[in-house]
């Protein structure tokens, strides 16, 4: 496996070392890797559709060193190559580069943190190596999936717009988001921004490839193209943190408490005031995954 052995550092986060994969269609992928205890199973944090591996700064600052954290930048997205067939921006592609990735480093088991489209890759991985997952983590996601907010991610999802500055693309965001959390402040929006976004030329754009919206954009539920229950289910062998936003239009309470009682070991905690999908920073959110990654531990 390739790895330039250099570390990164993520706006005062741990640092970390940018490693490489070859995917098994030729793609150079990224993943950034934080060290921590060789006696616990490591993290593996998959983020969502649009978003890349800097979504999980502050989540590797907070538990890095006591865990190893492992972030991705699925394909086309961030520093990972774009692929040259849209088609295959699908989650089980991703599902499947993350089992190599998995493999290559030589882990056996690790806890899984899915937001988003994460979690879906999370129950495909579930449903052909369940013996993979130590235990999970849903962020704002589920095998039902809310069709508003379908709709609503479909509404700006491979658009290519260019904005003039940081400031710029921080109001956007925003208004993608719907504002929320409300309580966000224009620097917290700006902080997003620099997660989602990269400087290009004198200009700020998206960082992922655009054409991720075709296979998205072809699929009425905008997910896997079948029913997620099955998948959802054989998560069953592991503790299980589902964590909803409590004005999410993308998993629905109702749908958050199917999932409750579907699953034999469950916890499910409501993030007050926020969409979709949480930081995951959120006190309600780190107190619920403090007591899992305790149990782990």
């Amino acid at each position: 496996m390739p790895d330039d052995s250099r570390a990164v550092r993520d706006g005062g986060a741990a640092a970390c070392k940018a490693g490489h994969w070859t995917s098994r269609d030729g793609l150079n992928l990224f993943y950034r890797d934080y060290p921590g205890s060789s006696d616990r199973p490591p993290i593996l944090c998959l983020h969502g559709l649009t978003r890349n591996s800097r979504d999980f700064e502050a989540f590797a600052n907070r538990y890095a060193g006591r865990f190893r954290v492992i972030a991705p930048d699925f394909r086309g997205r961030g520093m990972s190559d774009r692929d040259p067939q849209p088609a295959r921006y699908l989650p089980p592609t991703y599902a499947a580069d993350v089992l190599q990735l998995l493999g290559e480093l030589g882990i056996d088991r690790a806890v899984f943190v899915g937001t988003s489209l994460g979690g879906l890759v999370t129950m495909l991985v579930a449903a052909t190596q369940p013996q993979r997952i130590t235990a999970t983590i849903l962020n704002d996601v589920g095998p039902e999936l809310d069709q508003r907010g379908l709709d609503r991610i479909r509404s700006y999802v491979g658009k290519p717009v260019r904005f003039g500055g940081w400031d710029e693309a921080a109001r956007y965001i925003s208004a993608i988001n719907r504002g929320l959390p409300a309580s966000n402040s224009h620097d917290d929006w700006l902080r997003a921004a620099r997660r989602l976004c990269k400087e290009h030329g004198d200009g700020v754009v998206f960082d992922y490839d655009m054409a991720i919206a075709e296979p998205f954009n072809e699929r009425n539920d905008g997910a896997v193209g079948f029913d997620m229950w099955p998948l959802f289910r054989q998560l069953a062998g592991a503790p299980l943190l589902i964590v909803n936003g409590e004005l999410s239009d993308l998993l629905s309470p109702a749908a958050a408490q199917a999932m409750v009682e579907a699953h034999p070991d469950a916890q499910l905690v409501t993030v007050p005031g926020v969409g979709h999908a949480p930081e995951l920073n959120e006190p309600e959110a780190v107190a619920a995954i403090d007591r899992l990654l305790e149990r782990i531990g």
